[in-house]
């Protein structure tokens, strides 16, 4: 028989919630089943798979429009091409 141990670190926050942010989180606690503690991880895991794509989109966008002119300029010299070819044809 194989036992596996696992040791999950936990850090002790103070947090302060508005008071409507708090009172929905606890009428939904019970339909869930959930325990406030694993709500909040799993919310809080959540935003920050959100913000990472943001940054991510963000980051894609920035380079997107820096690299715009350079593909607009080798599509021209493409097209250049192709239309040279298609002469000499």
């Amino acid at each position: 028989m194989v036992f596996l141990k696992v040791l999950l670190i936990m850090t002790n926050i103070s947090l302060k919630l508005k008071d409507e942010i708090f009172s929905e989180t606890e009428r939904l606690l019970p339909q869930l089943n959930k325990n406030r503690n694993a709500y909040l991880n799993e919310a809080i895991a959540f935003y920050n798979r959100y913000q990472k794509r943001m940054l991510i989109a963000n980051q894609l966008r920035l380079e997107s429009a820096l690299i715009a002119d350079t593909s607009l300029e080798v599509l021209a010299e493409m097209e250049a091409l192709e239309d040279i070819l298609l002469t000499e044809n």
